[in-house]
């Protein structure tokens, strides 16, 4: 039990007996043997995370308990709202007159009034985690300026609070919310984001509603000015000297934050692989200024036309950057595997290496596929085989196992010198890729075992079984689509899913298939306990070979280094379980907001490309079914909605479980191939719309 976990303990039992506060805290201090001022700031640490809520004054109560729980509000345009509470299987109800003026997204802390079979009623008491900002369409009414927020589950426009900045109808904004001590809700405008009709401000808009942020702050600024350009001679003692073994880069060809290097050898009875990570944790040192806002942002963020990084460039395409011909400082996990892809031996160690060649994605699968080499991949050839021949051993190992192989299409935009999109495509993966992947993968589960066999505090990527009514709801959708698969077994296992993906490899239904066996699936996230990784059909995994961009990686650095260097007594490993928990959970909603932000951009630029081409006719696929209508997918990616009216004339049943559309003349199911022509194109909304031909 960690010191948080004995203060949550300790409260539930104890607090409501003291009168005054200071007393609570001498007796956590006697009772934990931890110093005051320590204890204090755990206290209210847990305050703030809505793990302790002050019920009357001096008098606390731990989080979940007496009645009161704590979540995330979502609200509604009608005014009243729901709160999700992790474990509960209802969202709780919000009255329109019991939300505390809590807004959409904020975490709040909830009294329970009424609990029944039908459902469970609330009122907000304590909005403990403020939403930062709000976007919004500025307007003008009676000469005063409010805020109509671009989240419709807000149900009031704010009043603009006098600003600085001359603000006129039709802006796009990011404003500050400013709560009075009534209880009213105004904003101040902090950021002039640009006119409501140009997409350009409305992809910042989306940006910026994500929170996220492309500059970083000042503090971190003048910090970037002290960073090193080269590494010293000092900083080298110590370390596995690599510079002379033949290491060299692979990445996308606009790629500048080169964060993972790879080499290979092959012996009478193994390869030699190793796979070299920037040593960012040598850079950014625990509680620093670059710590602290790599922590806040938790991961980069891609967009099509821009990188939102985690650390400033300085860090990210300069010192940590693993380019050609010049040293760096690594970290490498370097392993002996046997013809047979079991790693027999490994080794985790500092380093310094000097990569000879930084290569594209696309060089490296031309001179494996089409023997078409330059200056750089000649020489490098033979390399590039032998990976290949250990790819090949790992992926029969995947299979054996019954990793999932899920295709999902992604999008390629195409861009003009302006910025514009002109065009796009499916992304395509190639055998480079294949390389680097199944690489950086065994490399991931090495450390994590490493760790996971020391019984160490650390982070893992963690991805859990799905329940038992998902698998099912998943095969009543199959049968209906008339897809065979096996008996659902009492234990669901990866290679169940990945047998019933082989069965229909290379046919009509199997982009909506893998579709749909993803949406059956939980979602990865990061936690300090190992959970194992049922999509990748691992026992221990985790994410080390990207600290350049996600948090998590940057956390697992850290821990190696203090284990390599002796630090971690009872003490520390104590702090580290702490955080380690709390870098998981900051870790995992980090990446949810980026993957949304990132899914509504890429929406934002198909609506732009599609909205000068309607009235063209698409061939198309039907990717889900609603009791409003269709969904269809074009082979661009682009996906839009068939309203009922767009249907051919007809009495249509919806038929929930096999996601169909039954009609007398017309069935219309997922995976059918339909003609659609575009009717309707709203770029603020990112809706595409079609009508069945």
């Amino acid at each position: 039990m960690n010191k948080k976990e004995k203060i949550l303990e300790l409260i539930d039992k104890n607090s409501l007996v003291f009168t005054n506060i200071d007393k609570l805290f001498l007796f956590l201090s006697s009772a934990m043997d931890t110093d005051v001022e320590k204890v204090k700031r755990l206290f209210y640490a847990l305050v703030d995370s809505g793990d302790i809520y002050e019920i009357r004054k001096n008098k606390f109560i731990t989080i979940p308990s007496r009645g009161y729980v704590k979540g995330e509000f979502s609200g509604t345009s009608k005014g009243f709202g729901f709160v999700k509470v992790k474990g509960r299987e209802d969202d709780i109800f919000i009255p329109a007159n019991k939300t505390l003026s809590a807004l959409d997204g904020e975490k709040v802390i909830v009294r329970i009034i009424s609990e029944t079979a039908e459902g469970c009623d609330g009122e907000v008491v304590k909005v403990y985690e403020e939403l930062k900002n709000v976007v919004g369409l500025v307007k003008k009414v009676a000469g005063n300026f409010f805020l109509d927020p671009d989240n419709g589950k807000i149900p009031f426009d704010f009043p603009i609070v006098k600003t600085g900045l001359k603000i006129k109808e039709d802006m796009k904004v990011v404003a500050r919310i400013v709560r009075t001590d009534k209880g009213k809700v105004k904003c101040i405008v902090d950021e002039i984001l640009g006119m409501n009709d140009d997409v350009k401000t409305l992809e910042l808009s989306i940006i910026r509603k994500h929170n996220l942020y492309e500059t970083f702050p000042d503090v971190v600024l003048q910090a970037e000015k002290t960073l090193p350009k080269k590494i010293s001679e000092k900083q080298k003692k110590g370390r596995l000297d690599l510079t002379g073994e033949v290491i060299f880069t692979i990445d996308g060809a606009d790629a500048k934050d080169l964060d993972d290097a790879v080499s290979i050898k092959k012996f009478d009875n193994y390869y030699e692989l190793g796979v070299h990570i920037a040593d960012v944790g040598e850079y950014v040192k625990r509680d620093s200024v670059f710590d602290e806002e790599a922590f806040r942002r938790g991961t980069s963020v891609y967009f099509p036309t821009s990188v939102l990084p985690m650390l400033p460039k300085s860090l990210s395409n300069g010192i940590c950057s693993l380019n050609e011909g010049v040293e760096r400082l690594t970290l490498s996990c370097i392993m002996k595997v046997d013809f047979s892809g079991n790693v027999i031996d490994h080794k985790i160690a500092e380093s310094f290496i000097k990569s000879v060649a930084r290569l594209t994605y696309t060089e490296v699968h031309e001179a494996l596929t089409e023997n078409k080499v330059n200056e750089k991949t000649k020489n490098l050839l033979p390399h590039f085989k032998t990976m290949r021949e250990l790819c090949d051993v790992l992926e029969a190992n995947q299979d054996k196992r019954g990793a999932l192989n899920l295709e999902i299409p992604e999008v390629q935009f195409v861009f003009d010198d302006k910025g514009m999109a002109v065009g796009l495509e499916r992304r395509e993966r190639n055998e480079a890729h294949r390389l680097i992947e199944d690489f950086m993968l065994l490399a991931n589960e090495t450390v994590a075992k490493h760790f996971f066999d020391l019984k160490i505090p650390f982070v893992y990527r963690v991805h859990e079984a799905p329940t038992k009514e998902k698998v099912v709801a998943l095969c009543d959708f199959l049968r209906g689509i008339g897809v065979r698969y096996p008996k659902i077994p009492d234990k669901i296992t990866p290679k169940y899913f990945q047998d019933i993906l082989s069965s229909v490899e290379n046919s009509s239904t199997q982009d909506v298939v893998n579709k749909m066996l993803l949406r059956s699936l939980q979602k990865a996230k990061y936690a300090n306990k190992n959970l194992g990784h049922f999509g990748l059909a691992l026992v221990n995994y985790c994410h080390f070979t990207s600290p350049i961009r996600r948090y998590p990686d940057l956390t697992i650095h850290r821990i190696i280094k203090d284990y390599l260097h002796n630090s971690l007594d009872a003490e520390a490993k104590e702090e580290l379980d702490i955080f380690t928990f709390d870098a998981s959970e900051q870790s995992s909603e980090c990446e949810r907001n980026a993957d949304m932000a990132e899914r509504d951009v890429d929406d934002l630029w198909k609506a732009y490309l599609m909205k000068d081409r309607i009235g063209e006719v698409f061939d198309a696929t039907v990717s889900s079914v609603t009791n409003f209508g269709i969904f269809v997918a074009l082979e661009n990616t682009c996906e839009g909605l068939v309203h009922m009216e767009g249907l051919p004339d007809d009495t249509y049943i919806f038929l929930e479980k096999q996601l169909k559309l039954q009609g007398a003349g017309n069935t219309f199911a997922i995976g059918d191939k339909v003609r659609v022509q575009l009717t309707n194109v709203n770029l603020y909304s990112r809706d595409i719309d079609f009508k069945v031909v």
